[in-house]
């Protein structure tokens, strides 16, 4: 089978991440897959070296033309048994394109709850009969698209989200190696989180919580991994709430694996949420983790780990103390059960089972979920 797959950008994201492993994971299986990105640098690359990278450079109006001819001649010269977009500017270009373009399938996946914009809630709507499925990361990302009418009820199936359970794993070793790196002593308690810095991850709320807990918890670090638009106003919020010696802003990792066993909780704040994809990462390395309860994030955690509701940095900071403060034979035992839960419910073997069936099985026989069962 021929896979085009199609992303707004390869930066680093969740959805970058399942493209990229569902790529490779393709590739293994004996199955032909080009990814093509609309803009950017390349920063999350698949593994297997067959796999052919195109970027459309589309930056301004006169790169949108020229990008989209690429796009289709591309898909001419390649003819793809299916066309797989990821996110909203990628799904509405290639919406768009269907009607001038011969696409066999045409899948498109959204990776949230909230695309930031009711413009792009309306093109949704509007571009919907364009593509023969839709997805989305969880049940309650796929209600939030049926009830702003971005799509039909029956028109978006949800597939969750899934991880490389290889990659991710505890390492003793890699714990040593980051936490001195980190010049974390063994008397300190390391919080880790993961993500963009952006609205979206509500890193004020974090902070908000870590000055808080800080009051009680004098030995603890926060190390936060990610790049983005709010940097310079964290930074400024953790001088201003006399955190910033307790405060580790580390940018871009690639070593996400290894800072994930240095952590003793992992934390995540977010307002909202399509899947959580490193909370499953972050469970998939047996840590415990605390985590707000926005989109596919509860679906994720089930009884494994902390969950809070979004924008309380009181009740945030009370989850991250009963997490510190479990005893070491609970924290393992609730790290074990965590991944347990990652192994039997967000594998990549079996995600890509059910991709596979969505790529190739008759489009009115599928059924209206692909939801994994879950204990709840």
């Amino acid at each position: 089978m021929k896979v085009l797959m199609v992303i707004t950008s390869l930066g680093v994201g969740g959805a970058e991440k399942v493209v990229t492993s569902l790529a490779d994971q393709l590739v293994n299986l004996g199955h032909e897959v080009i990814i093509v990105y609309l803009t950017g640098e390349a920063l999350i690359t698949p593994k297997q070296d067959s796999i052919q990278l195109v970027n459309l450079n589309i930056s301004s109006a006169r790169g949108l033309i020229a990008g989209s001819k690429k796009l289709r001649k591309l898909i001419k010269d390649f003819k793809p048994d299916v066309v797989h977009s990821h996110l909203v500017h990628a799904n509405i270009l290639c919406r768009v394109l269907r009607p001038t373009t011969t696409i066999p399938r045409l899948i498109t996946s959204a990776h949230n709850t909230n695309e930031e914009g009711r413009s792009r809630i309306i093109a949704y709507r509007l571009t919907d009969r364009f593509t023969d499925i839709s997805t989305n990361v969880s049940e309650e990302a796929v209600q939030a698209f049926i009830d702003q009418h971005a799509v039909r009820s029956g028109r978006m199936l949800t597939l969750h989200n899934s991880i490389s359970t290889i990659e991710f794993n505890y390492s003793d070793k890699n714990r040593t190696k980051v936490r001195d790196e980190l010049d974390v002593v063994h008397t300190d308690q390391l919080i880790v989180s993961v993500g963009r810095l952006n609205e979206q991850k509500d890193y004020p709320n974090l902070l908000s919580a870590i000055k808080v807990l800080s009051k009680k918890h004098q030995n603890i670090t926060l190390a936060i991994a990610g790049d983005g638009p709010h940097l310079q106003a964290l930074q400024k919020q953790t001088i201003n709430l006399g955190i910033n010696n307790k405060v580790r802003l580390l940018g871009i990792r690639t070593d996400i694996p290894s800072l994930m066993s240095a952590a003793d909780v992992f934390v995540l704040s977010s307002a909202w949420e399509g899947f959580g994809l490193v909370v499953a990462e972050a469970m998939a390395c047996e840590r415990v983790v605390v985590a707000t309860d926005c989109g596919g994030v509860r679906e994720v955690v089930g009884d494994a780990g902390f969950l809070v509701p979004p924008r309380d940095s009181l009740k945030l900071a009370n989850a991250l103390e009963k997490a510190l403060e479990l005893d070491s034979k609970e924290r393992l035992q609730l790290g074990k059960e965590a991944r347990n839960r990652i192994l039997e419910h967000y594998s990549l073997a079996a995600a890509t089972e059910k991709w596979l069936h969505l790529y190739s099985a008759p489009i009115a026989d599928l059924k209206t979920s692909f939801i994994t069962s879950t204990q709840r």
